[in-house]
C-alpha cells in the first residue's frame, strides 16, 4: 500500500471516529448549554442505546433498520426519566449537588448494566450490509466508515434547522441565553428541559450504534471513555455550542487517529492524547475553540 493510499485509510478511519465523538458531544453540549450541567451518566446512555438494538436485533423479529430507530427512540426516553428522577429535584440546589447527582447516575447505569446484561463480553450483531468493504484507490474501507460522517451531518443539519427555525428550537436558545428571563416569559421550561434531554440521548444512542458497528464489541463498561472524550470533545469545541462540539469531536477523532499513525509507538497512550489535547485547551482558551466567555451565577 503507498504512502497515498495508507494516507487515505487513517483519514476515513479519523473522520469516523471523529463523527462518533461529535455525535455524542452534541448531547453533553445541548445539556449544558440550557441547565449548566455536565451529564455524567450521558457516555452510559450511549451504553444502554447498544444493548437495546442488540436485544431488539437478536431477540425480536423488527427489521434491523427498524431497530435501529425505535432503540434511540428508547433511549431517549431513558434520558428523559433519567432527568425527571436524578436532575429536576435538585434544580434549585447548588451545583456541586447536581454534580454529584450526576456521577451517581453514571455509576448506577454502569452497575445496573452489569447485573442486567452481565459482565462477559457480546458482539454486536452488524448487518450484513454495513460490513461490506468497499476499495477506493487501493484502500478497503468498510461501508459504515462512509455511512457514520453522512449520519451525523443529516442529523446536524436537523439539528440545526430544528433550533433555528421551529419555536421550540427558539426557547432552547432563550433558555441557554438566560434562564430566569425565559421562565418569567411564560415558556414552559419543564418541557423544554425534557425535550433537551430526550434528543441528546436519541443522538448518543444513534451513536452508540454506529460505535458497535464499527467497533462489534459490547460490555457495560463500553461508554466510560467514549463518553469521557466525548465531553473533550465538547469543551474543545466551546461546550455550549453545538458547531463547536462537531468541531472538536472531528479534531479529537482525526488527531487520536494520525497520532498512531505517525507516531506507532505511541499507540499505548492513545487514550492519554485527548486528555492532553484538553489540558492544552484549557490553559490557553479555555472557553474552548468556538465557546464565549460565560459569568457564572452564584
Amino acid at each position: 500500500m503507498g504512502n497515498l493510499s495508507l494516507f487515505l485509510q487513517h483519514l476515513t478511519n479519523g473522520i469516523s471516529l471523529g463523527s462518533l465523538y461529535a455525535l455524542i458531544a452534541i448531547g453533553y453540549t445541548m445539556v449544558y448549554g440550557i441547565l449548566r450541567l455536565i451529564n455524567f451518566a450521558h457516555g452510559d446512555i450511549f451504553m444502554l442505546g447498544v444493548y437495546l438494538t442488540y436485544f431488539g436485533v437478536l431477540y425480536t423479529a423488527i427489521p434491523w433498520w427498524l431497530v435501529f430507530i425505535i432503540a434511540p427512540a428508547l433511549t431517549g426516553l431513558v434520558g428523559l426519566l433519567l432527568e425527571r428522577v436524578a436532575y429536576k429535584p435538585l434544580r434549585d440546589s447548588p451545583r456541586i449537588t447536581i454534580l454529584i447527582s450526576a456521577i451517581g447516575a453514571s455509576f448506577l447505569l454502569q452497575n445496573l448494566g452489569i447485573v442486567l446484561f452481565g459482565g462477559r463480553p457480546r458482539a454486536f450483531p452488524v448487518p450484513r450490509i454495513l460490513n461490506h468493504v468497499v476499495k477506493v484507490r487501493g484502500v478497503s474501507i468498510n461501508v459504515i466508515t462512509f455511512i457514520i460522517p453522512v449520519v451525523t451531518i443529516l442529523l446536524l443539519i436537523g439539528l440545526t434547522y430544528f433550533i433555528t427555525k421551529t419555536k421550540t428550537g427558539m426557547a432552547m436558545r432563550a433558555l441557554s441565553r438566560d434562564y430566569e428571563t425565559a421562565s418569567l416569559m411564560g415558556i414552559d421550561i419543564n418541557r423544554i428541559i425534557s425535550i433537551t434531554f430526550f434528543m441528546g440521548s436519541f443522538l448518543a444512542a444513534v451513536g452508540g450504534i454506529m460505535w458497535g458497528a464499527r467497533y462489534p464489541q459490547l460490555m457495560p463498561l463500553m461508554g466510560v471513555m467514549p463518553g469521557l472524550k466525548s465531553f473533550i470533545a465538547a469543551v474543545v469545541g466551546g461546550i455550549g455550542n453545538i458547531a463547536g462540539a462537531v468541531a472538536g469531536g472531528f479534531l479529537l477523532g482525526l488527531g487520536e487517529i494520525m497520532l498512531v499513525a505517525l507516531l506507532p509507538r505511541l499507540t499505548g497512550y492513545r487514550d492519554a492524547f485527548a486528555f492532553v489535547v484538553l489540558i492544552i485547551i484549557l490553559l490557553f482558551k479555555p472557553s474552548g475553540l468556538m465557546g464565549t466567555s460565560q459569568t457564572e451565577k452564584v
